[in-house]
């Protein structure tokens, strides 16, 4: 027999629904945060422990196969056994996992390490945003809540360089792991005190076939993808797993309409709204993505900056972030379609980009760097918010959980493909530039370094043509309508 008392909505709003929404938040940082802070401190661990060349992308991808591919599980987990509860699991995991690689001795202990941070962040990332939904019901309120959301959403990942940067410089790359060890029993003791739990369905039963397929055929296609940088796209095992991972979807998919309790409802991307959400968050995130990996290597192989100046050059991005999500998406999320959020969002976001393209060995932080970067963070601050909260609006509580997975599945796998695929178009591209030009041996560091830059200025354009996919996508399938009634609420939060 269901626990009745676990569905049914509170009385009126929780009075500690903004404690609840800090706990909340606090638990989405630390995940989104975790797909980069160990970029910069690579380098220091990769000597420490001895990793090779090629094994080394495994401290990246073992995190974001386990992430992406589990994502889908750990919101129908959720669902089934309620969202405060895998919060806690969640949080006291990811802790546990995070410790344990800030220990590691060896490679193998932090690969390991990674990947479990990966499982415990699909089952916790889901049911955070599952509980931000469930909680905030009124319209006002929800706009603000997911404003915040969005914003963390968007800039964790640029956080998370200035945290690298700053504890690779001045203590150690372990503490890029242990970081997490006091914000995760922060959060587990204000999920305990302060999260009301979400909707459970005790004696329910988990769709394993779809298990299966589903998280088994996103594992491949992400692990594709992270071995096309080292063996290229037309690589036997690239395109064996690619073919596998397709084959385990196309059959997920089939037997979704089969499964009697399926673990991807397919009536949530029947709904356009969402469907234009989902896509326009993976195509946004494959450009973010892309743009994060290259700038950090622009900045401290060719203009020298050490880590801590490469994070603090990416606060102006997180700080654009921030005012288009708060002050602008917050303001005209009411009173504007989403999609006339998102699609402008987009095409900001592609114009930095472009002025990005025109970067060379010489260029300047503050006239060629700075206004790209907040024009790019004004663009993902104005998308992310609405993309959050559409995607989640008007879904059954039984399914909430699983929608909010499907949202950080785009993202998660998107940023995954994004690094992958802008990476290899940078390596070849750079390449064959400095093929064609290098002439005289003399002249090596410097044609080596033009290359380089010219791959990620190719690779960028790309990124920019993506995104601008991205809003093409918002324009055409985003239709939802703009919630007035809850105008006055966010304009008192926002005047």
């Amino acid at each position: 027999m269901s626990d009745t008392r676990a569905e049914e909505p509170p009385a009126g709003p929780d009075p500690r629904r903004w404690w609840s929404l800090a706990f909340i938040a606090l638990a989405q940082l630390m995940v989104v945060l975790d797909s980069t802070i160990v970029n910069i401190a690579l380098p220091s661990a990769q000597r420490d422990l001895g990793m090779s060349d090629g094994n080394r992308q495994w401290v990246i991808t073992a995190y974001s196969l386990a992430f992406g591919g589990l994502l889908l599980l750990g919101g129908r987990i959720a669902d089934l056994v309620g969202h405060k509860r895998t919060v806690v699991i969640g949080l006291i995991g990811f802790t546990a996992a995070s410790a344990f690689g800030g220990a590691a001795t060896t490679s193998g202990m932090l690969f390991a390490a990674r990947a479990l941070q990966g499982v415990f962040a699909a089952v916790l990332a889901p049911s955070a945003l599952s509980l931000l939904t469930t909680t905030f019901t009124d319209p006002g309120e929800r706009h603000r809540a997911f404003g915040i959301f969005g914003t963390l959403a968007a800039s964790g990942a640029a956080i998370g360089f200035v945290v690298g940067g700053l504890v690779s410089e001045y203590l150690s790359w372990r503490w890029c792991l242990y970081v997490n060890v006091p914000i995760g029993i922060i959060g587990v003791l204000g999920a305990l005190a302060f999260l009301h739990d979400g909707p459970g369905r005790e004696g329910a039963r988990l769709d394993v076939p779809g298990v299966l397929l589903g998280c088994g055929g996103v594992v491949l296609i992400v692990y594709g993808c992270s071995e096309a940088e080292p063996r290229g796209w037309t690589d036997p095992l690239v395109t064996a797993v690619f073919a596998a991972g397709i084959a385990l979807l196309t059959v997920f998919v089939w037997w979704q309409k089969k499964a009697p309790v399926p673990l991807l409802p397919l009536h949530i991307l029947q709904d356009r709204n969402r469907l234009g959400c989902f896509l326009t968050m993976a195509l946004s995130v494959i450009g973010m993505f892309g743009m994060f990996l290259f700038m950090t290597y622009y900045l401290q192989v060719v203009l020298g900056y050490s880590p801590l100046r490469t994070g603090i050059a990416f606060l102006p991005l997180t700080a654009s972030i921030f005012i288009g999500s708060n002050q602008i998406s917050a303001r005209l999320l009411p009173r504007l379609p989403p999609r006339a959020l998102m699609a402008p969002g987009m095409l900001l976001a592609a114009t930095g980009m472009l002025i990005l393209t025109r970067m060379t060995v010489h260029s300047a932080y503050a006239t060629e760097i700075f206004p790209a970067l907040i024009l790019m963070g004004l663009g993902m601050g104005l998308t992310f918010m609405p993309v959050f909260s559409t995607a989640t609006a008007g879904v059954a509580p039984q399914d909430a959980g699983v929608t909010s997975a499907t949202v950080n599945t785009s993202q998660q796998v998107g940023g995954s493909i994004g690094t992958a695929l802008l990476n290899t178009i940078a390596t070849t591209t750079g390449t064959a530039y400095i093929t064609t030009h290098l002439t005289d041996p003399a002249h090596r560091a410097r044609i080596t370094a033009e290359g380089m830059v010219h791959g990620y200025t190719v690779a960028i354009g790309w990124a920019a043509a993506i995104m601008l996919l991205a809003g093409l996508s918002a324009a055409l399938l985003v239709t939802a309508k703009p919630t007035r009634h809850g105008t006055a609420a966010v304009s008192e939060y926002v005047a």
